[in-house]
């Protein structure tokens, strides 16, 4: 009688142990999900903000260039950014 009390204690321990790691399992993948998705929209988001400085800086370039044309050709800022 003592070993099958044993026997039923061991098993319920094990099943108790199987129930829990898949759990763990579980919430590690959707963790993991949770993470890749956070990335993915911090990089986009990063992509954007450079893209958008990106453009800012070549505006500036362009416009420094249509001032630096105008002083050597003698013409308007306005003159020498249409051309």
């Amino acid at each position: 009688m003592r070993k099958i009390a044993l026997v039923a204690a061991a098993s319920a321990a094990a099943l108790s142990l199987a129930a829990c790691s898949e759990a763990t399992e579980e919430s590690a993948e959707e963790t993991t999900e949770a993470a890749a998705a956070d990335a993915e929209a911090n990089m986009e988001a990063a992509g954007e903000t450079m893209e958008a400085g990106a453009e800012e800086v070549a505006a500036e370039a362009d416009a420094a260039a249509a001032e630096v044309e105008a002083e050597v050709e003698g013409e308007t800022v306005e003159e020498a950014a249409a051309e």
